[in-house]
């Protein structure tokens, strides 16, 4: 059957399988040769959601498989050259997702009967599927992204790999086959965006297909070899029901959150990195009105709006001439020439945020965006602080005015010491007396201690703010009522 398939060309037949020369082709080519040559093909931009998992990435309460023998990696190296040597790949990027598996899987089976390796058929299964992740998907990283439970993914180098489940980062027996393998993936998911990660452009913020975030940064700056970090974003997306049941906010709090969403309150949400901002973000947005037009800016797409009418904008970093970027800024400011209803920054980290707090202030009610920042006090030191770095000489004074008069309410976010988010400060920005921001909390969450398992115990309590600063505005869009019976269930549940 093999000799029979290796006499008919490829492109011939197009549900043939790929050209299988004499078992005395190439063997010679070392792994960097192969490993090239793979990366010079495109790649397919779907991760498969049920693909098993491998050994190492089992759930977190389950033994932790070892890590691959270097035998492993000699005979997978072996095999590889050998399908890289026979293969069209040219051809095999015209087929889908699947019949492509078939054909690698079949072929790289001959490759294992004709060269008579000695293997299991477990070890021959994850040898398949380790090749064909290797030439289609993102190689080890495959079953680490088919996995719902895990956060993060932090590659430091082609040795190590961790992962945050639960909260809490552990290792994972996921390894690279060498230095060239991860380079080569990471410059297959950042050329998907348009981007590219070398030695003149070592730093790169990317993302996946289902918007998940990716940094890469390269040697000569990463000293070890090149870090990859993934932030995954969950393939059902949550809703503040679902945040209510993981204990992030009460079931008054995610009313109180609803309606601030649906009554247009220019909103910050403010937290430390991974405190689950964009995350909230994302969950605010599901109560905006179908018929408004939104406007989004962020520096790699991640937000995941369900509204018909919305417009996605995202920053670009310079060519290798250093000419064409388009910053965070130049994006808010071309928002306001396009029409929009509500303006949604991704991440205000710099002087874009004076861009912003105008848009809010000028008609766009309702806009949103998240800032890094530990409380909601310090927030607002921040975005003083991000405007004097766009070299704007404007009095202390008049920049807290412009802040209160664009601000409506700052959420807060925070993850604790155990691995758990919550949401521990709704508050309102008042106003001001002299040059001091007033601001007012209408809830917030406060630490009891720790269980025996060393969780955090604490509940979120109301301050007994009976009519809040946006209470006309909630008037306005009939949901006085709906505010006023939370505010009571929220004072009840805390007597």
């Amino acid at each position: 059957m093999f000799g029979k398939r290796g006499t008919e060309g490829f492109g011939a037949r197009t549900t043939d399988r790929p050209v299988m020369p004499p078992p005395q082709a190439k063997e010679s080519r070392d792994r960097t040769g192969a490993a090239s040559a793979a990366q010079g093909e495109p790649a397919s931009a779907a991760t498969s959601s049920n693909t098993p998992l491998a050994p190492g990435s089992e759930r977190p309460e389950k033994r932790r498989a070892p890590a691959k023998s270097q035998n492993y990696y000699a005979t997978k190296s072996q095999v590889f050259s050998a399908l890289i040597d026979t293969i069209d790949l040219s051809q095999l990027a015209k087929l889908d997702q699947e019949s492509a598996r078939e054909e690698i899987r079949d072929i790289v089976n001959d490759i294992i009967t004709i060269k008579n390796f000695a293997m299991s058929i477990s070890e021959q299964e994850e040898l398949l599927e380790d090749i064909c992740n290797d030439v289609l998907g993102y190689g080890p990283l495959e079953p680490l992204l088919a996995r719902d439970d895990i956060a993060d993914i932090m590659v430091n180098g082609s040795g190590r790999t961790f992962i945050e489940v639960d909260g809490k980062v552990e290792e994972s027996s996921i390894q690279f086959r060498d230095e060239g393998q991860l380079l080569s993936i990471c410059q297959r998911i950042v050329s998907q965006v348009g981007r590219r990660v070398d030695e003149s452009s070592p730093i790169c913020d990317a993302r996946l297909p289902d918007g998940s975030r990716v940094n890469v940064i390269a040697p000569p700056l990463s000293i070890d070899g090149t870090a990859l970090t993934i932030r995954k974003f969950k393939k059902d997306k949550l809703t503040l029901d679902q945040l209510v049941n993981f204990g992030s906010i009460t079931p008054e709090g995610a009313t109180l959150l609803k309606i601030i969403g649906r009554v247009r309150c220019n909103v910050v949400i403010s937290g430390g990195t991974g405190s689950g901002k964009t995350t909230l973000l994302n969950c605010l947005t599901r109560y905006i009105d179908t018929d408004e037009r939104i406007i989004t800016c962020e520096d790699s797409a991640e937000l995941q709006l369900q509204q018909p009418h919305v417009v996605r904008l995202e920053t670009r970093p310079p060519n290798i001439e250093g000419e064409g970027e388009v910053t965070m800024r130049d994006l808010v400011k071309n928002c306001l020439r396009m029409r929009p209803e509500r303006i949604i920054v991704g991440e205000v980290r710099g002087p874009e945020v004076f861009d912003l707090l105008q848009a809010m202030n000028t008609g766009h009610d309702g806009s949103m965006g998240t800032i890094h920042s530990n409380s909601p006090r310090e927030c607002l030191s921040r975005m003083e602080s991000m405007i004097a770095m766009g070299g704007f000489s404007l009095p202390a004074k008049t920049v807290r005015e412009i802040i209160t008069g664009s601000v409506d309410i700052i959420i807060q976010a925070t993850r604790l010491r155990d691995g758990s988010r919550r949401i521990t400060h709704i508050t309102e920005v008042v106003g001001m007396e002299g040059d001091v921001v007033i601001t007012q909390d209408i809830m917030k969450f406060e630490m009891e201690g720790e269980d025996a398992n060393g969780r955090i115990i604490g509940k979120h309590c109301s301050t007994g703010i009976g009519r809040p600063h946006f209470w006309e505005r909630a008037r306005y869009y009939n949901e006085d009522r709906r505010l006023a019976e939370a505010l009571d269930s929220m004072e009840r549940t805390v007597a």
